[in-house]
């Protein structure tokens, strides 16, 4: 199974984790309450799991022109 990190705003691939068995406790996803799972965790066509989440450059962004969280992607 592979999960990858990607970007919610620029859609940049952050990494990728191939493992057979990795649990959420290891993942840290069990932290998350039921609204931020449905937020952050998707999954793409060929079943894999996709952990939406903000790069470093987006959240840098984000804090300086607090007004580009608004926005679909802060590079807009």
């Amino acid at each position: 199974m592979q999960i990858h990190y990607i970007c919610r705003h620029c859609r940049s691939s952050l990494g990728r984790i191939e493992a057979d068995k990795v649990t959420e406790v290891q993942l840290g996803l069990h932290f998350l309450t039921p609204s931020e799972r449905q937020d952050i965790i998707a999954y793409n066509s060929k079943g894999e799991m996709v952990i939406n989440i903000t790069c470093r450059y987006c959240t840098e962004a984000i804090m300086v022109h607090p007004e580009l969280s608004l926005l679909a992607s802060p590079l807009q």
